[in-house]
């Protein structure tokens, strides 16, 4: 952006912050307290504030993409890519092709070439699929060598993909059992920081339940672990992990799919981890 007078002042923003220079075009150090309520200076403050709102939106929609499994209409990429906010969010994910085997890290999203991509010997390549294919990390079988591969890139991705914690199933584990106790049983002092830490890690929470949400091969699956609805003064621990179809019915283990699982046991996992550690210290 250009500059912008302001009571004597001009303003602009710079990387994300608002900034001044005097009538001399010397730079100050920050805004004068006096012009702090000037129209130009609050509107370039509401400005970054939407744009930060905008940032987190574009990475929140592209990890529910991924999470929900939700092939994304090459138009729509297309079309979002020219925005920094949405290719800061889309840029380096691995993107599959139509037979779902790995294609490459995103590079580019251009009308009339195609996706840009860097494929699997560092070569540049273009593809133009229909649909573009966001896979969960549990999804791809060579999770390890692609981490392995994107660090040498030096690939850095905004939306937690090839880094994100993954969780499979156990072969050998019960089937028929209706819940996991792996991460049950994580006290928290107080009720009210564990619905914070809930909230904080961006889960949903419904009738005492924090929830996550996921779409696996067309149907819905809802994670949810326990962790109570009553005062919120009062001590509590988190309950079982279980999974539950979109009408609500428990489902058995062995009906969960690959990614539900994965991120129903990683909900779990990060809210057991902010469990109280001194009382289980004592305890010992």
């Amino acid at each position: 952006m250009g500059w912008v007078s302001a009571g004597g002042y001009e303003v602009a923003l710079d990387d994300g912050k608002v900034v001044c220079r005097n009538a001399a075009g010397r730079r100050l150090k920050s805004v004068p307290p006096k012009i702090a309520d000037d129209p130009a200076v609050v509107g370039l403050r509401q400005l970054v504030e939407w744009l930060e709102r905008h940032e987190r939106q574009c990475l929140a929609d592209v990890e529910r993409w991924m999470v929900r499994s939700l092939p994304v209409p090459f138009a729509v990429l297309v079309g979002a890519w020219p925005d920094p906010a949405w290719q800061a969010a889309l840029r380096d994910l691995v993107v599959t092709g139509a037979d779902g085997e790995v294609a490459g890290f995103l590079r580019d999203a251009d009308p009339e070439r195609g996706l840009g991509l860097v494929d699997l010997d560092g070569d540049s390549v273009r593809i133009a699929p229909d649909l573009v294919r966001l896979p969960h990390p549990v999804l791809l079988e060579d999770l390890e060598e692609l981490r392995e591969f994107a660090v040498e890139l030096g690939v850095e991705q905004r939306a937690q993909q090839l880094f994100r914690e993954v969780w499979h199933r156990p072969v050998a584990g019960d089937a028929e059992a209706t819940a996991v106790e792996e991460y049950a049983g994580g006290a928290y002092k107080e009720l009210r920081f564990l619905h914070g830490r809930a909230a904080q890690l961006g889960y949903r929470v419904r009738g005492g339940h924090a929830v996550c949400s996921v779409v696996e091969e067309g149907r819905g699956v809802e994670a949810r672990v326990w962790i109570g609805d009553y005062d919120g003064y009062e001590e509590t621990e988190t309950g079982p992990l279980v999974f539950t179809d979109p009408a609500g019915r428990v489902l058995k283990l062995g009906q969960v799919g690959p990614v539900a699982w994965s991120e129903g046991m990683r909900m779990a996992a990060a809210l057991y981890a902010g469990r109280d550690i001194e009382d289980e210290e004592q305890a010992a």
